[in-house]
């Protein structure tokens, strides 16, 4: 099968070109109340935060989850996010970069551990879908971990190189799903970890999606 020309980038959504901190903090506290658990700060997000999602929940309960308690939080959550991410908006600069990526001839695509169903109509609404060449998000239960969803998107891209390929993230997950298909990564400040968590992946990181932007140029040639 033929290759892509030039570098292709693998987006993340949620953290990355979405920026829905708020929606994200204020979904998890919720969903913390319900296990009488005490409101974090972003900060205090940053630095807990770990796929899969029920190893999160084991840094601040001191356990895992039960499974009846992992379902009354991921109900929670969702439930309040849905309704809280209506006020967030894309991250500042998202629509010129990929208008510019596609401009210059290179192919970009969108992969999201966020609902399949939710996703793509929200995609939309921003009216950047078509500079994607597919638009996937989670299919099956939450919580688990990006690669396996990583190994089918990329798949199902027709001639794209995965060594010529650049994840662009916002979690150390992303590093992990990329590692996991040969493909390179670029970790975002901007979204759910630290800098201190992303540093410790071992790809670089940068505090804009423009500079990310610059280093997946460099990485991939």
């Amino acid at each position: 099968m033929r290759k892509r020309a030039g570098v292709h980038i693998v987006w993340d959504w949620n953290g990355t070109l979405f920026h829905d901190n708020d929606a994200i903090i204020g979904a998890t506290n919720a969903a913390f109340a319900e296990l009488g658990l005490e409101p974090i700060t972003l900060e205090q997000y940053r630095e807990l935060y770990c796929v899969p999602v029920p190893k999160f929940y084991e840094r601040l309960l001191g356990r895992l989850p039960t499974d009846a308690e992992w379902e009354v939080m991921d109900v929670t959550f969702h439930r309040y996010y849905a309704e809280h991410r209506v006020r967030c908006g894309l991250t500042e600069g998202v629509a010129e970069l990929l208008v510019q990526w596609g401009a210059a001839g290179r192919s970009q695509s969108l992969l999201s551990m966020y609902g399949h169903e939710e996703l793509v109509p929200l995609v939309r609404g921003f009216g950047i879908e078509t500079h994607f060449l597919r638009v996937d998000g989670r299919t099956g239960p939450s919580g688990g971990s990006k690669a396996e969803h990583m190994v089918r998107h990329l798949s199902a891209l027709a001639g794209v190189d995965p060594a010529r390929t650049v994840v662009i993230g916002d979690a150390a997950d992303d590093a992990v799903a990329a590692r996991y298909v040969g493909a390179r990564a670029v970790l975002y400040t901007g979204g759910s970890h630290s800098r201190a968590s992303l540093e410790a992946a071992g790809v670089p990181v940068v505090d804009t999606l423009g500079e990310a932007v610059a280093e997946a140029e460099r990485l991939a040639v």
